[in-house]
């Protein structure tokens, strides 16, 4: 552990690394275990909820809630059972022995019975700085999210793998027509998901083309696009669109832990079976830095329960 330093060592029976519906929903559980859960929140304390206006389908909030304020509503009902929250990121981990040591903000050392992991996963983006501009107000990376918001309206996807195709498709039975950005002239998608795509009337598909600005008066109005970049042919190509939604994939926040839990090619921590067990003893993972498929908040909180289950039977068998 490089960044160990000679302070002292607090030593603790429950550590959560990571905030949002995941690491939140871990404390409540683990709190309410007598586990004495410490919860560091990270760079993003809330996760990408935070960033994010209209929540309407998490259940218990009928008129829907904004993602900041069902963030606190999740903490403070972990704070209410006792959670430790803390500001701080993770800067290394030594998961070697029984007892795991783990590094907070290069200074802080915390040895833990259990650690859970709920760093979450972070979109990519492809750097526009209209990205930032328009974040929230027609920019968005999660169609299941905010595509109720857009119903009837147009839109356009960005991304040519199964994600992209899932994300236009899904918006295709809301919106009145899916623009779907690709910047190669073949997708990546698996045929079987071509193949729906073909049989999806509106959905447009514009092919070589590629994303240099949005347009549009507080909200997003229109997306300016290059086609053939780099061609003889090159042309500049504008639509009218409501929501730009990224599908380009994910980055999961397990770069700290890779020394020591299996991931998948992508970074995505493997777990084992339905539980949050990873390869690491007492080591468990939970929201969208091992989901690669779902990235809800509900499934996220799901999974943050179930980590704080298997962190209480770990240490209740080693009793």
């Amino acid at each position: 552990m490089s960044d160990t330093n000679t302070s002292s060592v607090e030593r603790v029976k429950c550590l959560i690394i990571g905030s949002g519906p995941a690491g939140y929903t871990a404390a409540i559980y683990a709190a309410r275990a007598n586990m004495s859960p410490v919860l560091y929140e990270g760079l993003q304390p809330g996760g990408q909820l935070t960033t994010t206006t209209e929540v309407e389908n998490f259940p218990g909030y009928p008129e829907g809630v904004t993602g900041p304020v069902l963030m606190q509503d999740i903490k403070k009902q972990a704070e209410r059972f006792g959670a430790d929250m803390r500001w701080g990121i993770v800067t290394d981990v030594d998961f070697d022995g029984e007892i795991h040591k783990v590094v907070v903000d290069g200074a802080t050392n915390i040895e833990a019975e259990t650690v859970i992991i709920a760093t979450g996963a972070s979109a990519k983006y492809l750097g526009l700085e209209d990205e930032t501009k328009y974040a929230g107000s027609g920019v968005s990376a999660c169609a299941t999210c905010d595509g109720f918001f857009y119903r009837g309206k147009d839109v356009a996807v960005v991304g040519g793998g199964d994600t992209a195709l899932e994300e236009a498709m899904y918006l295709a039975n809301l919106c009145k027509k899916v623009y779907l950005i690709v910047r190669r002239d073949e997708l990546r998608a698996s045929k079987a998901m071509q193949d729906r795509l073909k049989k999806t009337e509106n959905i447009e598909v514009l092919w070589k083309h590629q994303t240099v600005g949005l347009k549009g008066d507080g909200v997003v109005e229109g997306a300016v696009l290059v086609k053939n970049k780099g061609e003889e042919n090159e042309s500049n190509v504008e639509i009218a669109i409501d929501g730009f939604f990224l599908a380009i994939g994910h980055n999961p926040n397990s770069e700290v832990f890779k020394k020591y839990i299996d991931t998948d090619e992508v970074g995505y921590i493997k777990t084992e079976g339905v539980t949050s067990k990873t390869n690491v003893p007492g080591v468990f993972a939970c929201g969208d830095v091992m989901d690669n498929s779902y990235r809800q908040a509900i499934t996220a909180a799901g999974s943050g329960c179930k980590a704080a289950l298997d962190a209480e039977r770990y240490l209740a068998e080693k009793e």
